[in-house]
């Protein structure tokens, strides 16, 4: 244990982004699970936008994020939905990652 008050502090608020990072990297993994398994526009939204937070946080890379996009993308064309609003839902991502 920390003896120094703001050394006691930063283990305080270490411990709160742990948890914090930790319930979004499984809500990623899940939302990713998922996606895979029912292959529904929805879901398919849903991962994507959580990946897109996981690397924003620094939890994954963004090459990692790239490439499960691009898998989550090629799931939309096998459910033989419009693929439009996902590529939209990618291309919006990419877009503000340029701006930043």
């Amino acid at each position: 244990m920390p003896v120094i008050k703001s050394a006691r502090k930063k283990l305080k608020q270490d411990k709160k982004r742990e948890k914090a990072n930790k319930e979004l990297k499984l809500a990623f993994r899940d939302a990713v699970k998922t996606a895979h398994k029912t292959k529904t526009l929805d879901k398919i939204t849903k991962a994507v936008k959580l990946t897109d937070k996981a690397v924003k946080k620094g939890l994954i890379h963004k090459n990692k994020a790239a490439r499960i996009k691009s898998r989550l993308s090629k799931l939309v064309k096998s459910t033989g939905t419009k693929e439009k609003s996902v590529k939209k839902v990618v291309k919006k991502t990419k877009a503000t990652k340029a701006k930043k």
